[in-house]
């Protein structure tokens, strides 16, 4: 037992549900204010800061670029720090003093060069809420439950991300930069509390009788019986196989001094990380084209106003939500490598079909529902391909740090892990628009998804060979 008396409401601020809700929100967070700013900047460079007609898109294409940047670099940085830290919320909460900053100088800014700034203090916010939030997931709910809780999630998250720019750009137009900005004050607000009372299962476990290892990892939720009962039948099954596994994943040669500030690139060496990491960067870069031409194909198709281009996402959005939980589970309960290639699978004739809107076969108002029909049936790719990127890339690592006790330090490189999927997931957020716009101008929206088609069904066929193990069917 730890000496002193316990935090004030130690019981639900260490509470499963609630740690999950804090990462959750903190995630949201940092879409929703990125997103929320995207459709005011061309009206506050023009306004505000009198730059020339001819050089706003330059500009709005810098700052886009300038966050992008600054969360790719600071990912990895992020991760190591965590990883050496005794709690992961001192880290999460500089993370949202960040965010803050970056508000304030937005609202405020009246150059180019606080606005920079402004766009490099979000980034950095955006790489420690994502790397040390999934991180803190891991160390509560434990591996077996990654899966639906991830999904979960992203599906909620999902929503800052796709109706921020709407609900922006509708405020700007009616409040102006009051209601943009008093907005994104509120829900920093939320964050900011929910950070401050959320404690960590390791620290709660100081103040209660232990029950998990002394690495600190979250104890299991209760009432998970099942999770208990899947996990008992594994060990007894692991018992009578040859340890064939643990010795492939044993680190015998020394590192060097660079491996050793920097044990995760030990992992490195192993395939299924590699392409865990990949599957985040085709899942961000399939996201950033939808934000990037839907609302442009919108409005040339149906000559929608920029709330009603806004407004289409909601057909991609509600099968992301509805079914991100119910892809987490699949992974959970089936492992990552069918779930990554029917979700991918999936996403090729979806995507294929996005082809048909363009040809106008159908009067306009059949023409919007059969547009919304079919992002929807991506929305639903959206959500399978959600999960298994990060419980593959989790796994990989445990596996790793379970054969090489102590390698990796007291904490394990959960967070570093999760450093480099933020790296490779900004990287997509940031390529794929470039990419789809300028496939967009020169082959056409409909050729455009075609060639996003065969990278899911790249991504879908190298899923099934490498991520998961070797594909029972070929043994």
């Amino acid at each position: 037992m730890a000496k002193g008396d316990p935090p004030w409401a130690l019981h639900w601020r260490s509470n499963t549900l609630f740690i999950i809700a804090t990462v959750a929100v903190g995630l949201f967070t940092d879409l929703f204010l990125y997103g929320l700013v995207v459709p005011v900047l061309p009206f506050m460079l023009r306004s505000r800061l009198s730059i020339p007609e001819d050089e706003i898109q330059s500009y709005v294409s810098t700052l886009l670029a300038t966050y992008a940047g600054a969360s790719v670099v600071s990912s990895v940085p992020a991760g190591w720090i965590a990883d050496r830290t005794n709690s992961r919320q001192a880290p999460f909460l500089s993370g949202l003093a960040a965010l803050l900053a970056a508000t304030i100088m937005l609202a405020l800014g009246r150059n180019i060069a606080v606005l920079i700034v402004a766009r490099i203090l979000q980034g950095i916010s955006a790489a420690v809420v994502w790397t040390i939030g999934l991180a803190m997931v891991l160390d509560t709910v434990g591996p077996q439950n990654l899966g639906k809780v991830v999904g979960s999630i992203f599906s909620f998250i999902s929503i800052g991300e796709l109706m921020a720019p709407v609900i922006g750009g509708a405020l700007y137009e009616k409040t102006g930069y009051t209601g943009v900005f008093g907005l994104g004050a509120s829900i920093l607000a939320l964050d900011f509390l929910m950070r401050l009372l959320v404690v960590e299962k390791k620290t709660a476990l100081k103040y209660t009788k232990p029950v998990q290892d002394s690495r600190g990892h979250g104890p299991e939720p209760a009432g998970d019986e099942e999770s208990d009962g899947a996990s008992r039948e594994a060990s007894e099954e692991d018992a009578l196989l040859p340890r064939k596994e643990d010795e492939a994943y044993k680190i015998r040669d020394v590192p060097n001094g660079f491996m050793r500030s920097l044990p995760i690139l030990i992992c490195f060496r192993n395939p299924r990380l590699l392409m865990s990491l990949c599957l985040a960067f085709v899942q961000a870069s399939l996201l950033a084209v939808y934000d990037a031409t839907i609302p442009t194909e919108a409005q040339a198709l149906f000559q929608f106003s920029s709330l009603k281009s806004g407004l289409i996402f909601i057909a991609l959005d509600v099968p992301y939500l509805l079914l991100g939980p119910v892809a987490g589970w699949a992974v959970d309960r089936y492992g990552t490598k069918p779930v990554a290639v029917i979700g991918f699978g999936w996403m090729v004739p979806a995507l294929a079909l996005l082809r048909l809107p363009p040809e106008r076969h159908l009067p306009t108002s059949r023409n919007i529902v059969l547009y919304c029909a079919l992002l929807a049936l991506n929305g639903v790719g959206l959500a399978i391909i959600g999960s298994p990127s990060v419980v593959e890339a989790s796994d990989v690592v445990q596996k790793y740090d379970k054969a090489n006790p102590g390698l990796f330090g007291e904490n394990g490189p959960y967070a570093q892990l999760y450093g480099f999927n933020s790296l490779f997931f900004c990287a997509g957020l940031t390529i794929g628009p470039i990419v789809a716009g300028v496939l967009k101008d020169t082959i056409g929206y409909g050729n455009m998804n075609l060639v996003f088609a065969v990278l899911s069904t790249v991504t879908a066929v190298l899923s099934f060979f490498i991520i998961g193990g070797t594909p029972r069917t070929l043994l």
